[in-house]
């Protein structure tokens, strides 16, 4: 067998480059060969391969995606190909699923996970739309897409809906996903997996009067012990949405006493180097196993 050879495309800002750094020497140590920073964006298709550089990107023993702000549709529509013909971190399957909230929702709520309540309809059901904002009272627009919290729309009574309507008829959004406000602390438990096993845990918490605990909409980062019942929560939703590498997102239901998987992220990013200083400090432990499975995904 000769040698192994992989390809990689990890974020390098927050401190991404010194993950890759690290994460390519101990890689290098099981005479592992790692081409980085391989954007498919600079790829083309030809004849039954995948070219970046001149390289036969379909030849590689693994290709491992890990950068959420830089994708794109054609990045993603290549990333679908290559991962027909050889192994993905995440695979394909797995990060398009958890791409798409209700996707997301639907698959772990029919394997018995705790999600928010959710409705999807067509946008012009109004009939459905004004009934769910009576039952529910407060609810959250959320695009299916979205991440880092841009475009939630907090719904809390008739007016706001009817607000909202015209300008999703702008956007040509042909449904409509919402997900029944859930009434919690502000503060969540982000959990990262790695090959169905723990590696850390830290808390976010909202910041100023706003609901979301995104980094991006102003949330902040704690050092957060999580207890049996979210680790468990976290594992069961990272092996039912099939990602080899995921941060799960869990709050705490006040109304039902009980803990809600809010959101699976296929790119959970790593601490960075200001979050290191306030005391997390499983970035290691998360390098070692993604190495170890891309060890044993290369075998």
């Amino acid at each position: 067998m000769g040698k192994r050879k992989i390809g990689m495309w990890l974020y390098q800002n927050g401190g991404g480059d010194v993950i890759q750094e690290k994460m390519i020497k101990l890689l290098n140590e099981r005479d592992i060969e790692v081409i980085p920073n391989i954007n498919l964006r600079d790829a083309i298709a030809k004849n039954g391969h995948i070219l970046w550089n001149d390289i036969k990107l379909d030849k590689l023993d693994l290709f491992f995606s890990y950068n959420a702000g830089e994708q794109t549709q054609y990045q993603m529509y290549l990333y679908r190909a290559l991962n027909r013909v050889i192994p993905m971190i995440n695979s394909f399957e797995a990060f398009e699923l958890t791409e798409d909230k209700f996707h997301t929702s639907f698959l772990l709520r029919k394997n018995k996970i705790q999600t928010a309540d959710y409705k999807l309809c067509h946008r012009d059901d109004s009939y459905h739309l004004n009934a769910i904002i009576k039952k529910w009272d407060k609810m959250v627009y959320k695009p299916t897409d979205g991440w880092g919290g841009v475009g939630l729309t907090k719904i809390e009574n008739q007016e706001t809906l009817d607000m909202l309507i015209p300008f999703l008829n702008q956007m040509d959004l042909r449904y409509f996903y919402v997900e029944k406000f859930i009434n919690y602390d502000n503060t969540d438990y982000r959990v990262d997996i790695v090959d169905g096993q723990f590696v850390g845990c830290y808390g976010r918490k909202a910041g100023g009067s706003d609901w979301r605990t995104n980094i991006t909409s102003g949330g902040s980062v704690f050092v957060r012990e999580p207890n049996e019942d979210v680790i468990k929560l976290a594992l069961d939703a990272a092996k039912v949405t099939g990602l080899d590498i995921a941060g799960v997102d869990i709050i705490y239901d006040k109304d039902k006493e009980k803990y809600v998987v809010l959101e699976v992220n296929g790119i959970p990013a790593f601490a960075t180097p200001e979050q290191e200083k306030l005391g997390l400090n499983f970035n290691d432990k998360k390098i070692e196993l993604i190495v170890d499975l891309i060890d044993k995904k290369t075998k």
